[in-house]
C-alpha cells in the first residue's frame, strides 16, 4: 500500500490543506462547549439576556466559520482522492497492457478486472477518508481532553481512562479485521470469474440447458463471499456497542463527579455541562474513527492487492533490447554455449529467410514440462506455410512465439536474422499481422476496427483489404458500410463476417509475416479457398503462416509443419508427408477418405 502514495506526489498541496481544514473546523468546535457554560454560569444564573444572544451570535459564527472550513477540507480530499484513483487506474492499465500473455494468464482477467474496479474504489474512499478524519477525530479527542484539564483535573481523569481503553478496543478490532477483509477481496474476485464466464459463455450455457448448474454454482460462491463479509461485519459492528457503553458509562461517572463537585463548590454547573459535551464529542469522533479505520483496512487491503499487480515485472518490458542485453551477459557468464557465441559462430542466414527457429523449447509458467520442444525450421520471404497438428499440439503456441506474445525459454526465434528479443516491441508487431482463433472486433465502426492496423489507411486500402479478406460484401451490406456501428464484441455480426472482418484488419497494415491462426474455421471451403488464393495474389507477398485444423486449407502451402505433442513430427508438401508422416496421413484420411470412397 505504501508504494500507492507516490502517486499523490502531484496532490501534495490536497494533502495538507485538507487536513489543516479539518482541524481548523474541530477547533471552533471544541470553544463551542466553553461559550454554552459561560451562557449557563453568566448568562442565564444573572438573567442577563444581552449576554445570551452575544454568545448565541457568536455560536452561529463559530458553525459558521466550521461550516465553511469542513467545505473546503471536504474539496481538497475528494480533489486529492479523485486525482489519486484515476493515476493509479492510468498505471493499473498501463502496466496491464503491458504485461505479456504469461503474466495475464497467471494472475487472471476476473482478478485483473476486480482490482481495476472495486479495488481501486477501495482505495480512492481511503484516501478520501483520511485527509477528511485521520488527524481531525485523533485531535478532537486529545482536544476535548485537554480542555477537560483545564476545567477540572478531577473529573478529567475520568477522560484519561476512558481514551485509553476505547483507543484499545479500536485497533484491537482493526488488528483482526484487516486480513479478514482481504480474504472478502479474494471471495470477491471468484465470484467475478463466475459471472464473467457466465455473460461470456451465455450462449453455449443455453445451448447445454446449464442455466440451472450454472446459478447453484454462483450462488454456493455468493454464499462464501457472504458468509465472509457477515463474519468480518459482526467483528467490525462490534466496535460501535463497546464504544458506546464504554463512553455511556464514563458519561454516568461524569455526571456523579460533576454532581459531587458542584455540589461543594468546586464546579459550577456550566462547567459540568461543558465537561458532558465534550465527552459526547469523544463519543461522536470515536464512532467516526471506527468506521474510519473500518474503511482504512478494507483500503490497505485493496491497496496491496493493487500493489501487487503494479510489481509484476513484464517478461516484456517496452526496452527490451536493455533486458536482452542483461540476459547475453547472464548467459555468457555461466554457459559457454551462450547466445553471443552462437551468434558469432553462426553463418549469416541468406537474406531470403524469412523466419528461423533455431532449438527452440517453450514451457509456460508453473508447467511441469514443455509445451514445444526442439523446434528447427526456417521459411523463406513470402512463402506460405501451413502448421497443423492434433489439439493440443503446440500449433498456436508456435505461432505466437513470432511476435513475443510468448518468450521462448530455450533457442531462438529470429526474423529477418535477427533476435525477436533484438526488436522492440513496437518494430516486431508492425512486422507481423496476426488473427486470432476467437475473432473479437470492438465497439465503434467498422473503419474504426479496421484502423487498428494502420490509422491513416485510406479507403481504398480498406477496401483493397476486405476484398482480399472475402470481407466486401460483409461492409456493403451495412447501412453507412464503412461507418456501419459496431457492436460490443462485434455481437451485431456472424462468426464468419467477424473472422472476415479481422483478416481484413490485420491485412490493412500490410504486413511481412501474416499469420492466420485457425482464423478461417466459421468459413465454408469456397470462401477459404479464395481467401487463400488471394492472399497469395498480394503484390507484397508476406509471408504467410497458416493454422489449420484442416488439411484443405493447407494442402496448397509450399511448407506444412506437422506438429504432435509439441514436436515436430513431419516437414514437407502435402504430397511428401502423405507419404512420410503417420500424423498427417491420419488427419487427412480422417477427413477424406470416406468422401473418397
Amino acid at each position: 500500500m505504501k508504494k500507492l502514495l507516490i502517486f499523490l506526489n502531484s496532490y501534495k498541496k490536497e494533502c495538507i490543506l485538507a487536513p489543516l481544514f479539518k482541524m481548523l473546523e474541530a477547533s471552533f468546535e471544541l470553544i463551542i462547549p466553553l461559550v454554552v457554560s459561560a451562557i449557563i454560569d453568566v448568562g442565564i444564573a444573572n438573567g442577563d439576556g444581552g449576554y445570551i444572544a452575544r454568545m448565541c451570535l457568536i455560536m452561529v459564527a463559530l458553525g459558521l466559520l466550521g461550516l465553511v472550513s469542513s467545505v473546503t477540507a471536504q474539496y481538497f480530499a475528494a480533489k486529492a482522492a479523485a486525482g489519486f484513483g484515476t493515476k493509479v487506474r492510468h498505471a493499473l492499465f498501463a502496466r496491464i497492457q503491458g504485461f505479456s500473455f504469461s503474466e495475464i494468464d497467471k494472475a487472471g482477467t476476473a482478478t485483473l478486472i476486480t482490482r481495476m474496479t472495486s479495488d481501486i474504489n477501495q482505495v480512492q474512499s481511503g484516501v478520501n477518508m483520511v485527509l477528511r478524519l485521520f488527524l481531525r477525530s485523533p485531535f478532537i479527542v486529545l482536544g476535548a481532553m485537554v480542555m477537560a484539564f483545564t476545567i477540572d483535573v478531577k473529573a478529567a481523569l475520568i477522560f484519561a481512562v476512558t481514551i485509553p481503553l476505547l483507543s484499545l478496543v479500536v485497533f484491537g478490532v482493526m488488528a483482526v479485521s484487516i486480513p479478514l477483509y482481504r480474504k472478502v477481496q479474494e471471495r470477491l474476485d471468484k465470484v467475478l470469474g463466475i459471472t464473467r464466464e457466465n455473460l461470456t459463455g451465455a450462449r453455449v450455457i443455453r445451448a447445454f440447458h446449464k442455466e440451472e448448474e450454472e446459478k447453484s454454482r454462483f450462488e454456493e460462491g455468493l454464499e462464501q463471499l457472504t458468509f465472509m463479509q457477515t463474519h468480518v461485519g459482526k467483528i467490525s459492528a462490534f466496535l460501535n456497542p463497546v464504544t458506546y457503553v464504554i463512553i455511556n458509562a464514563a458519561t454516568l461517572v461524569l455526571l456523579y463527579t460533576g454532581a459531587v463537585q458542584v455540589d461543594i463548590g468546586n464546579l459550577t454547573q456550566g462547567e459540568v455541562v461543558a465537561l458532558v459535551n465534550y465527552m459526547s464529542q469523544i463519543l461522536v469522533e470515536l464512532i467516526k474513527l471506527a468506521n474510519l479505520i473500518i474503511t482504512i483496512t478494507k483500503a490497505v487491503a485493496c491497496g496491496n492487492r493493487v500493489s501487487s499487480i503494479l510489481q509484476i515485472e513484464s517478461t516484456m518490458p517496452a526496452d527490451s533490447s536493455a533486458v536482452f542485453c542483461k540476459e547475453e551477459e547472464t548467459q555468457d557468464a555461466g554457459n559457454g554455449d551462450s547466445h553471443l557465441s552462437r551468434e558469432l559462430g553462426r553463418d549469416k542466414p541468406e537474406k531470403d529467410i524469412m523466419v528461423q527457429f533455431s532449438g527452440v523449447g517453450l514451457t509456460y509458467q508453473e508447467a511441469g514440462a514443455e509445451s514445444l520442444s526442439d523446434i528447427d525450421f526456417c521459411v523463406q520471404r513470402g512463402e506460405t506455410v501451413g502448421v497443423i497438428g492434433g489439439t493440443g499440439s503446440g500449433k498456436t503456441s508456435l505461432v505466437h512465439l513470432i511476435p513475443r506474445f510468448y518468450d521462448v525459454t530455450r533457442g531462438e526465434v529470429l526474423i529477418e536474422g535477427k533476435n525477436v528479443k533484438d526488436y522492440s516491441l513496437e518494430e516486431l508487431r508492425q512486422k507481423v499481422g496476426i488473427v486470432m482463433q476467437k475473432a473479437v472486433l470492438f465497439q465503434g465502426t467498422i473503419r474504426e476496427n479496421l484502423c487498428w492496423g494502420k490509422a491513416d489507411a485510406t479507403d481504398e486500402e480498406i477496401y483493397q483489404a476486405l476484398e482480399t479478406a472475402q470481407a466486401k460484401e460483409v461492409v456493403e451490406g451495412k447501412d453507412g458500410r464503412l461507418d456501419a456501428p459496431v457492436e460490443q464484441g462485434g455481437k451485431n455480426f456472424s462468426g464468419g463476417q467477424r473472422q472476415r472482418l479481422t483478416i481484413a484488419r490485420a491485412l490493412v497494415r500490410k504486413p511481412q509475416i501474416l499469420i492466420l491462426d485457425d482464423s478461417a474455421s466459421a468459413l465454408d471451403y469456397a470462401t477459404d479457398a479464395r481467401l487463400r488464393g488471394a492472399i497469395r495474389q498480394l503484390k507484397e507477398k508476406p509471408t504467410v503462416f497458416i493454422v489449420s485444423q484442416r488439411t484443405s486449407s493447407i494442402q496448397h502451402a509450399d511448407k506444412i509443419i506437422v506438429l504432435d505433442d509439441g514436436e515436430i513430427v513431419g516437414m514437407g508438401t502435402h504430397e511428401q508427408l502423405l507419404k512420410s508422416c503417420d500424423v498427417y496421413r491420419e488427419i487427412y484420411d480422417s477427413q477424406y477418405k470416406k468422401s473418397d470412397g
